[in-house]
Formats: structure tokens, sequence, C-alpha cells
């Protein structure tokens, strides 16, 4: 239903403002008078509450802050208050506003926050809805607030190793283009009637074939960027890029090994908190992002429904034999949400090695690579000038 945003003047005389959801605007209005308050001013804020969404620095702030004032002692709908206070100047007070009126008015907190799927995944409800069940909700949200962490650094840890190399290969790419398109055919008319060395000829060979077709080198790099961005839109695109991904040697770790990071962290916080094995394999599956991860866990499923033990269930999949020993032993145990916790952190250092082999490799290679064609362009222009030779006729 669509969200109005109120003001209004209570019997007492106090100014208060909210938002409400109803079918229409005169349909707001009276659902107002009966909580008999004077509407001053009614306006309709979305169509939809999905459209309203908080980013993922302003979600982790409001896990942390909840999770601490819920600490603190502060009833749940005393800790939401305080927070929407606290926001009411930033463009996603309304969602603020709205879980407050929603708790208010009787609703659980977990069906409030169903209303906005693009913010709370399904991971996020599952933990909330098992915190209300048993009344744990602040040491809940607490470790929700460190899942969000974690996930935010992973996503910064790969960005940041990506970005210099992306930026010195573009630099590379653009030296490249500058080179082949304006140094060498500005120096073209020094060589003519001139014999040249074999490099210059074939530097100036490349450059004239680069110029003679630049329309259709324009089209094709503007068409593969354009499918590369399609193909990354549509489900067979992913799976494609993700299985030629695979067969490279560092991007074949960094991807598995991002994979069981997200996956022994949803694990380990679902069955900690209480969910069954089932259903957490189900929620955990929507948030390791990799088809091969996805298709194991999916067969796990049904084997572990049948009365198979997890680690059995695991045993075709693609994981590291790691994964499946310490699987064993927890199934021994009955301390699985440890297990998982534990193979968290040691693959997200087994990562951050690897990203760290990646950087180190990466960076000196586009370096010896720009060093290299600037070079190969300077030796093919310097050539004939020390040739003596070349002057004569």
């Amino acid at each position: 239903m669509p969200l109005y945003r109120y003001q209004a003047v209570s019997e007492s005389g106090k100014s208060i403002k909210g938002v409400i959801d109803a079918d229409s605007l005169l349909v707001a209005k009276e659902r107002l008078r009966k909580q008999q308050v004077l509407v001053t001013t009614i306006l309709l804020l979305q169509s939809k509450e999905d459209q309203i969404s908080l980013p993922k620095p302003l979600l982790m702030a409001f896990t942390r802050e909840l999770a601490q004032l819920l600490k603190a002692g502060l009833p749940l709908y005393e800790s939401l208050l305080t927070i929407e206070e606290k926001y009411r100047k930033h463009r996603s007070h309304p969602l603020f506003l709205d879980l407050c009126d929603h708790l208010k008015s009787g609703s659980s907190f977990s069906s409030a926050l169903k209303r906005y799927p693009a913010t709370f995944d399904r991971i996020y409800l599952s933990m909330v809805q098992v915190a209300e069940q048993s009344g744990n909700i602040g040491p809940v949200f607490e470790q929700l607030s460190q899942l969000i962490a974690r996930q935010q650094k992973l996503k910064k840890q790969l960005s940041s190793a990506l970005i210099y190399p992306s930026f010195l290969a573009l630099f590379c790419l653009f030296a490249v283009c500058g080179l082949l398109f304006f140094v060498v055919p500005s120096m073209k008319e020094m060589f003519e009637g001139r014999a040249l060395h074999p490099i210059t000829a074939a530097v100036i060979a490349v450059s004239n074939a680069a110029n003679a077709h630049f329309t259709l080198l324009l089209v094709f790099f503007s068409a593969l960027v354009l499918s590369l961005v399609f193909a990354l839109r549509t489900p067979r695109g992913k799976v494609f890029i993700y299985e030629m991904s695979l067969k490279l040697p560092i991007a074949k770790t960094l991807i598995l090994h991002s994979a069981l990071v997200r996956l022994c962290r949803s694990l380990s916080m679902l069955l900690g908190g209480g969910v069954p094995l089932l259903d957490a394999l189900a929620l955990s599956r929507n948030v390791v992002k990799s088809p091969l991860i996805e298709t194991a866990i999916a067969s796990a499923e049904k084997k572990v429904a049948q009365g198979e033990r997890l680690s059995a269930a695991f045993k075709d999949a693609a994981l590291p034999p790691l994964v499946l020993r310490m699987l064993a032993l927890s199934e021994e145990t009955g301390k699985m949400n440890e297990a998982f916790f534990h193979l968290s952190e040691i693959y997200e250092e087994e990562m951050e090695k690897h990203l760290s082999q990646l950087t180190t490799f990466l960076q000196p290679a586009l370096l010896i690579t720009l060093g290299a064609v600037v070079g190969l362009v300077v030796l093919s222009i310097l050539l004939p000038l020390t040739d003596v030779s070349s002057f004569t006729s």
C-alpha cells in the first residue's frame, strides 16, 4: 500500500508527525481521524514500500545502534524512536518512521521489516524472527551488525585490491591509444622515403591500420563493453563469466574463498541463532553469490532432508577437504555453528593472502607492460635517427 507522511496535532495540543499506509488519501485521513488527531498536512510519500531502502553503511549503522540501545536496556520501541529522532533529516527517515508506526500499532518487528525487502534480506528477517521467539533480540542484532560489518569489509577488500590494477590497466590503454593515434602519425612524415628498421616499420604499420579502421575498432570495443554489462545483468551471462573466471588460477581461488566466507558466516550465525539446518542452508544459498556453491547447497539440502549428514551431503561438492573434515568433527561434537565460524575466519585470512598476492603480481606486471609499449614506440622513433645510412638517398 502507498505510504503517507502526515503532520497532526493531538488532543493535548502536541504536534506529532509520522507515516501511515493506506489504500488512498481518504482512507489515510479516516484512519488518522479515528486516532483522534487533527491532521494539518498529509502527503503521498511512496507508491511502494520497497522503493525506500537503506544503503549498506546506513543499514550497518542502524543495526549496530539498535544493538547498543537494546544492550543498554531500552525497550525495542524506545530504541527505534531514538534512532528515528537521530535520522529525521536523512532521506531514509520515512523508513524509520514507518517501523516505529507499525511497532506502535502492535505489529511484530519482523513483519515491519518485511515491508522493505530491498534493505532487509531473508537472513536478516529470519534472525529477527528467531530473536522474537526466543526473546534474545539484543545479542541477535549485535551478531547481525558484526555480519554486515564483515560483509562490508570483504567487499571493500575486493574493491581496493582491484582499483589500482584497474587504474593502471586503463592508463596503459589510454597511453597505447595516444601513441598509436597521435604520436606515431605525427612522426611518420620524418621517415618517408627512408629505409626503416623492422621495428619502426612494424609500429608505423600498426598505427596506420589502427587509424584506417578507427570506426571499426570503436564499434568493436563498445560492443564488447555493452555485451559484458548485459551479460552481468542476466543469469546465463553471470554463469558464463563465472565459469570463465574459474579458469584463471588466482581468480578461481579468490572466488571460491569469498563464497566460502559468505556461506560459513551465514550458517554460523543462523545455526547459532537457533534456525534449523535445512532453513539455514536455504537462506545461505541466497548470499554465497557463486553458482557452483549454490548448486552444491541445493543438492545438499535434498540429501539432508533424506536423512544424510551434512558432511556426507557435501562430499561430492567442489569444497576443500578442510571443510568436510571440520563438518564431520562438528557433527560428532554438536558444535556445528562454531565450526562454521572458525572456517569463515580461516578462509577470510586465506582470501586476504591471495588478494595481497594478486595485487603484488598485477601492479608490476602492468607497469612493465606499459613501460615495454612506450619503450617500443620510443625505440622505433630513435632507431632511424641513429641510423646514418637511412639519411643517404
